[in-house]
This record gives structure tokens, sequence and C-alpha cells, in this order.
């Protein structure tokens, strides 16, 4: 009986563990694998479990490895993200499987010997249960919420690497110095080290602390990256805010030559009047090419927008890129001109990205449209891309989203084919001075 078991504990109970093991570790790295895969990893994995105990470091090791193993062959992952959630997803296991047997110990040691042998069974039976669901549950707590990273986050989360290893070392010393001093008898009673309350504590506190140490660093990524997203921002405004200053100097060149156009006028007609011919020419010349000089490439009736768009559409030109612009505003329109630039800038700067990452011959085009009607500013940027594939939402859709829901608009983002589409509106506020200065 004895024998029997043994082995559906060791095989049959040892499979379906490492079977939920892997179903979770695929989950966490976010990969799809075959059905053979998972058998073929259990397989593995008994054979290793009952040949070196995991609770050992080598045996740890073993097991860490062959799941790091199985992550880059079966799943396509990275070497790296696979250690690392190898290492977590075991070291989870043991700590549940410490919590859930000091609470049977414990439940264990209440009862008589009799009714302990009739029902050990059922009390492995539940315990393995319990284990399942414990480990199961922490599993899904590190896919729910610590597992969504860049690659270049996940360099940097092996800072948990050392603290998590230090747990494992920590907790299977204090089981293997209690299971060393149980077997010491002395003329007394067989004495105990730790007691299973101290035994469930110490286990309990492991995988709080786990969590803990996941947590921080969680919060710590949130904050690097805020304080890259406000650096980019701000050095945006400054940017936006050069915009600003050239479109005023552009208005007061544009007011001082309207306020001499007089005098110009009359310059060239007594050129004329007296036969100049020659110098009236040169003089109207010079004129045009004044005006030229503080005409925009892109007129919007917006001073701030003009300066920005047409900035942004001469860089486009120079790679190629055929523009087109056909947006109207007046001014001033109720919306803070930083704000209309924030994302215009972000937009254009998304789709020119987009175009030069285009095979050369490949047709690139940007398009911008967009007009007051009502109550509402609607802007249409529309560029040629590589592909949907192409297509990674970043800090300059963020920014302009942050606009969006600050003037209670709304924003969608159309894909078909090699095209993509901006489709933003903004709510005019009808009291603009009720507008907070600064992006929330």
């Amino acid at each position: 009986m004895v024998e029997y078991i043994d082995f559906f504990n060791v095989y049959i109970m040892g499979s379906i563990e490492m079977l939920f093991q892997f179903y979770f570790f695929a989950k966490i790295l976010k990969k799809k694998v075959k059905l053979p895969f998972y058998f073929l990893f259990a397989v593995c994995a008994v054979f290793v479990t009952d040949f070196v105990s995991v609770g050992t470091i080598i045996g740890f090791g073993a097991l860490v490895l062959l799941l790091t193993v199985c992550g880059t062959l079966f799943c396509h992952a990275d070497f790296k993200s696979s250690l690392l959630y190898a290492t977590l997803m075991t070291e989870i296991m043991l700590l549940c499987y410490g919590i859930v047997k000091s609470l049977m110990g414990l439940f264990c040691s209440l009862m008589t010997a009799a009714f302990h042998d009739t029902v050990g069974i059922v009390i492995m039976l539940v315990s393995e249960a319990a284990s399942l669901v414990l480990t199961g549950f922490c599993y899904y707590m590190v896919y729910r919420y610590f597992s969504f990273y860049t690659a270049a986050e996940m360099q940097q989360m092996f800072l948990v690497f050392i603290p998590i290893l230090m747990i494992f070392i920590m907790s299977e010393y204090i089981n293997s110095i209690e299971f060393q001093f149980e077997i010491i008898k002395s003329e007394g009673p067989t004495g105990y080290l730790f007691n299973h309350w101290q035994l469930f504590t110490m286990h309990l506190l492991g995988i709080a602390s786990l969590f803990c140490i996941l947590f921080a660093y969680k919060k710590l990524l949130q904050s690097f990256r805020l304080s890259t997203e406000l650096s980019l921002l701000e050095q945006e405004e400054l940017s936006l805010n050069q915009y600003v200053e050239e479109a005023k100097a552009r208005y007061d060149e544009t007011k001082s030559f309207r306020h001499d156009i007089r005098n110009h006028i009359a310059v060239v007609k007594k050129l004329l009047q007296t036969g100049k011919l020659e110098q009236a020419v040169s003089y109207i010349e010079d004129m045009d090419d004044i005006a030229e000089k503080m005409s925009f490439p892109c007129s919007t009736n917006n001073p701030v927008v003009d300066i920005l768009v047409g900035n942004k559409m001469g860089i486009a030109k120079s790679m190629g890129i055929s523009v087109n612009c056909s947006l109207l505003l007046p001014y001033p329109c109720g919306l803070r001109d930083i704000d209309i630039c924030i994302v215009l800038s972000n937009a254009l700067d998304n789709a020119i990205r987009a175009c030069k990452s285009m095979e050369a011959g490949a047709e690139k085009y940007i398009y911008v449209s967009g007009r007051i009607q009502g109550d509402f500013l609607m802007i249409e940027i529309e560029n040629s891309c590589q592909g949907k594939g192409m297509f990674k939402k970043g800090t300059g859709l963020s920014n302009v989203k942050a606009v969006v829901e600050k003037y209670g608009g709304a924003m969608s983002i159309e894909t078909q084919g090699n095209k993509f589409v901006l489709h933003v509106l903004l709510v005019i506020p009808q009291h603009p001075e009720v507008i907070p200065q600064q992006m929330d």
C-alpha cells in the first residue's frame, strides 16, 4: 500500500504539479506552447525531482535550469527572461508548499494516532490540492501584475534575482536544520527547534517578501517611466515655446511690413513716373523676397501652428516624403496654442518616423487636414507606413491622448494596409481661462 501511495505521490501528483507550473510559465512569458511539450517537460521534471530533491540547492538549480531550457526551446523566449521567471516560479512553488505543509503538520499534531492513520491519504490529497490552489493563485498574481515588461525593463529586473535566491536559501536552511534537529534524540522526548506555527509564519513571510520585492520593483519602474516622460514633455514644451517665439517674431515683421507698405508703394510709383523701370523692378523684387521670407509653407491662420507644421513639413520634404496640409484654424480659437502644437508635433513626428522606416521606392506621404466645426476642432493626420506590425504605441501618442482627455475629446486610430490615420477631436471650451495651464 505504501508503495502505491509513493508512486501516486511522486509520479501522478508530481506530473500534475509540473504541468501546472509549465502552463503558468508559458502564460507569464506570453508564449503559446504545443500540448506535447507540456507532457515532455512534466516527464523530465518528475525524473529530475525523483533523482534529486527540489528542496536542496542542487535540486532547485536543476529544476530552474530545466524550466529555463524549456522556456528557451519550447516557448522561444529569451534566455534571461526564462531564467528569471523560472527561478521566481520555482521559489513560489516551494514556499507555497511549505506554507501548506506547516498548516497540515499543525492539523495532524492535534489528531490522535488512530485517527491520523485512518485519514492519512485524505490529508495527503487535501494538502496537494491546497498547495496547487495557493501556488496557482500566486502564479496568477505574477502573471497579472508583474509580467508585462519591455526588454530593457527585464534587464533591470535582475536586480530582484539575488533577493529571490536569498529568500530560497534562508527558507531551505531553516527546513534543513529543523529536519536535523528532529532526528536527534536525547534522553528525554524528541525535541523540535521550530513549531509548526513558526514554520508557517516563516514561509508566509517569505512569500510576502517575494511579492513586496516585485511590487517595489514595479513602482520603481513606474517612477522611472514618469520621470522619462516628464523630461520628454519638458523638452517638447521648450521646443514648442521656441515655435511660439518665432511665430511672434514673424508676426511683428509682418506688422512692420504692412505698416511700411504704403511707403514702398510710393517709392515704386515715383520710380515708374520718372521712367526708372529697372530700379522699380529691382525694388519690387526686393519686396517680394521680404514677403517670401515672412510667408509660411502651410497657412492655417494660426501663426504658431504655421511655424510648427511648416517646420515638420520641411523635414518631411527633405526626406522625399510627399506632404499636403489643409488645416484651417481661427486665431485665437479657444484652445491653447501649446496644446494644439503637442498634438500636431507628436502626430507628425510619428508620421515622419513611420515613412522613414519604409523601404526605398515605396510611396511615402503625409496628409494633414482639420477644421473647426461648431464647438469642436477635428484634426486628421494620414500617413503611409510599413504595415500593422510596425505600429507601436509610445510616449508620442500618450501625449496626444493626454491633451485629448484634457479637453474632453476623443482620439481614434485607423490602420488599413499601408495607411495609418490618426483622428483627434477636441472640445473647444466656452471659458478658456478654466483650462489648466499644465497637462495632467
